[in-house]
């Protein structure tokens, strides 16, 4: 059984962690409200739930961390999420990233490789977050059968921006991808998509993400 409890103690570090987002430059008040409103400790193990609401990363196990709040607010603030946007998330990790999403009001579907993040994310979502679809899978391939989506986030590291990735996306979409540098740093981009064949990108800082990784190997 879940450990659901949010009380004043996590309400007020909750509180606390949006001033501390607004003081690093986030202004976007659907991702403001959002944040404040889903629980970020439950995505903890209940031993290391003190943790959760300091901005930085934390290890999940399968070599994966949730992002610290700072980055899961400016990747969110790039997406510009209208209601009902259709968000296509590659690496559902804890599931923190896509529980956001939805209380942006955006559509979202999520898609993991490791399946034991897999299994613990959804069984969460189901419950934090039941419009939210979860997928075991390879997330370079995208989910073609719900393409094509408004917005595509990516929440890993990736070499280049996947081609598959960009044919899911709509024309006038926007694709947020961190891209290695080599030099251990990622920058992020956003990708908007002008046509079919184009793509306008623009560079949003250097941030530090678990890389993406390819070909999955069935357990």
């Amino acid at each position: 059984v879940m450990d659901m409890e949010d009380n004043f103690q996590f309400q007020g570090q909750r509180r606390k962690m949006i001033q501390e987002l607004k003081t690093k430059g986030i202004y976007d008040d659907n991702v403001l409200n959002a944040m404040g409103l889903v629980p970020r400790h439950f995505f903890f193990e209940p031993m290391f739930r003190q943790y959760a609401y300091e901005d930085r990363p934390f290890s999940i196990g399968g070599g994966q961390t949730i992002s610290q709040p700072s980055t899961v607010a400016c990747q969110s603030q790039l997406l510009e999420v209208k209601q009902r946007c259709k968000v296509l998330e590659i690496g559902t990790g804890s599931g923190y990233q896509a529980a956001i999403l939805d209380k942006m009001g955006a559509k979202v579907y999520t898609i993991e490789r490791i399946r034991e993040l897999y299994v613990k994310a959804k069984a969460l979502l189901e419950v934090l977050s039941p419009k939210v679809k979860c997928y075991f899978g390879d997330g370079y391939k995208g989910i073609v059968s719900y393409a094509p989506y408004d917005r595509i986030i990516v929440t890993a590291a990736a070499p280049s921006i996947p081609e598959q990735l960009f044919q899911q996306l709509k024309v006038g979409g926007k694709m947020i991808i961190p891209v290695d540098d080599h030099e251990n740093k990622q920058i992020m981009l956003v990708v908007d998509k002008v046509s079919e064949t184009e793509m306008r990108t623009t560079e949003h800082g250097s941030f530090s993400f678990v890389p993406m990784l390819e070909n999955i190997k069935e357990r």
